[in-house]
């Protein structure tokens, strides 16, 4: 039984940093990546539909993205919701696509996404705790013997352990990509 505990706290922790990477993937570093338009959501037919549904977006270039819409009539909500969603980006319409040059970060920007990066760490550290504290919890409603509930409670630190090390290295390693002119 506890094994199952310890399994299924391994897949959680596992979840979190996985989380904790695709949320890194979306803030942008200097090059063009599809993945930071993953949050933007333009309303098509009075219904908020995420991007990646309406087009297909490309990278022609290092610091372009291009925006083919399905449906060319959602080209202008399309291009409102990049405005709007505080990206940084400035969206040029030639009525078929849509593109964007990336602008080079300032150091002021790249500072600000480092404590941006630094906050996401933060709440993936806070999602490794909240899970260690269910998984004690269930441990204990088992009603183990204590030293076997010893064994289990040293087992899932070492987990926390291990995944607050990892959320380390990733954070390390979008820091110094963002820092990295």
């Amino acid at each position: 039984m506890e094994e199952e505990i310890i399994k299924e706290t391994k897949e959680k922790m596992e979840k979190a940093v996985e989380n904790l990477n695709k949320r890194m993937a979306t803030v942008r570093a200097g090059r063009a990546n599809p993945s930071s338009l993953d949050g933007v959501q333009a309303e098509y037919y009075g219904v908020l539909t995420p991007l990646k549904q309406l087009a297909i977006i490309s990278v022609p270039e290092g610091n372009q993205l291009l925006i083919k819409p399905f449906d060319k009539s959602s080209l202008t909500a399309i291009e409102k919701a990049i405005l709007a969603s505080n990206l940084g980006y400035n969206p040029s319409n030639d009525g078929e696509t849509i593109r964007i040059i990336i602008p080079a970060l300032t150091e002021e920007r790249r500072k600000e996404l480092t404590k941006q990066v630094k906050s996401l760490a933060e709440d993936a550290k806070v999602s490794i705790r909240n899970i260690r504290h269910e998984a004690l919890d269930d441990a204990k409603g088992l009603e183990l013997p204590e030293d076997t509930l010893k064994g289990v409670e040293n087992r899932i630190q070492d987990l926390v352990n291990t995944y607050n090390k990892k959320i380390e290295e990733e954070l390390k390693n979008k820091e110094q990509e963002l820092l990295t002119v």
